[in-house]
């Protein structure tokens, strides 16, 4: 019997992998499945080449199916997100020049700290930021408008946000298009290796565990599709699983060097995947724990609570938070994980920003590590009211 074809859309950064390592290794052919990873030069093109049935499923950022579902930019159109393929995984950077002026007055930033940084930068005589993100709708926009929230305004500090491809965010800092950027892995340690910017913050520093890309489907295919559904999660799960086993990790920078995928030096990929990063081009790697998670702490699971923080942070009413959370699909994830073994946490929603440190929860095996999933600023979020 010949396998489904399934055409798979993607951007190529790191946290394809769960993709790329599902159709590489074997786990979507096990499931009768042929994946085929189409490419995809933007995020804009992605979201339409999906709503417009042209892909099966695709790589998102995780706010693009709330913002789809909630009418916000683009084609309107009702996509789920089955499960979320990586936690964190993105930078924040600056130009090199502008690095070298915060040293010279200021001394050297300490990596990760993203208190007071704003006020640093008009410190320097920066009065106006110009920091490129990939998408209009995506968690690094979102990341960064919370943290600089009231600190930029303090600080006299004008912020525009520009949009930039991925893969042209080192050019647009070299250009001076951009003094500042929010990306994921590995463009901005490609701009490092440049030396062009130098990296400030994780990601992390702003939410410990913030979904960054989701496996999304549009809503009539998946109901049109269940058997097909059920074997592209199994596949990506056993993928997922792999990916955060230590001893796995430099096979994986070595599938995703390739030249089909994301064609670029090991060197580039190792960071993101091991938690290395070169934060400067004569700095040594400093370790960032929990830098980017497909597994491990339920990483993968789809919580309709986060599906409501980044409704909120879009300005949805009440209604539109309530209609945010049905997109992610932790129904569909437990119905189809549930037979095979997975640990599925006991609820789908929690009270996002609780959890300082690691911390058991029931599960359906009994219990299960998350966290930890704070918010720089110490803020929770409880959407059990939103329905």
């Amino acid at each position: 019997m010949s396998p489904t074809v399934l055409n798979c859309g993607y951007v190529p950064l790191v946290d394809c992998a769960p993709l790329v390592i599902a159709k590489e290794l074997g786990f979507a052919a096990e499931e009768g499945l042929e994946l085929s990873l189409i490419p995809q030069p933007s995020w804009s093109a992605l979201r339409d080449m999906l709503a417009l049935g042209h892909l099966h499923a695709a790589q998102m950022l995780s706010p693009m199916p709330v913002a789809m579902s909630l009418g916000l930019g683009g084609l309107t159109a009702e996509i789920d997100a089955l499960m979320v393929l990586s936690v964190n995984g993105t930078v924040f950077g600056i130009s090199q020049d502008l690095g070298e002026k915060l040293r010279q007055t200021d001394g050297a930033a300490e990596f990760g700290d993203p208190d007071g940084l704003p006020q640093r930068l008009a410190n320097i005589g920066i009065s106006h930021l110009r920091i490129g993100v990939p998408f209009h709708h995506s968690m690094h926009r979102l990341l960064l408008e919370y943290w600089l929230n009231g600190q930029a305004e303090q600080a006299d500090l004008e912020v525009e946000i520009v949009t930039v491809p991925p893969v042209r965010m080192a050019d647009a800092i070299e250009q001076r298009q951009i003094d500042a950027f929010w990306v994921g892995e590995p463009w901005g340690s490609a701009a490092v290796s440049r030396g062009v910017a130098e990296l400030l913050l994780p990601g992390s520093a702003i939410w410990a565990f913030a979904p960054e890309k989701v496996l999304a489907a549009r809503r009539e295919w998946l109901e049109r599709n269940p058997d097909d559904v059920r074997r592209l999660l199994r596949a990506v799960h056993q993928a997922a699983r792999w990916l955060d086993t230590p001893k796995n990790k430099p096979l994986a920078v070595e599938i995703l060097a390739r030249s089909e995928h994301l064609n670029l030096a090991p060197e580039l990929i190792d960071p993101a995947i091991s938690g290395q990063l070169i934060t400067h081009q004569k700095g040594f790697p400093v370790s960032v724990e929990h830098f980017l998670l497909f597994h491990k702490r339920a990483a993968h699971f789809p919580w309709r609570s986060q599906a409501a923080w980044i409704a909120k942070q879009l300005g949805a009413s009440p209604d539109g938070i309530a209609r945010a959370k049905q997109c992610f699909r932790s129904d569909i994830y437990r119905q189809m994980l549930g037979g095979v073994g997975a640990d599925l946490p006991g609820a789908s929603e929690k009270i996002e920003g609780s959890m300082r440190h690691a911390t058991a929860v029931a599960s359906t095996r009994g219990h299960m590590i998350l966290g930890p999933d704070a918010f720089f600023d110490g803020k929770t979020f409880d959407f059990s009211g939103e329905s």
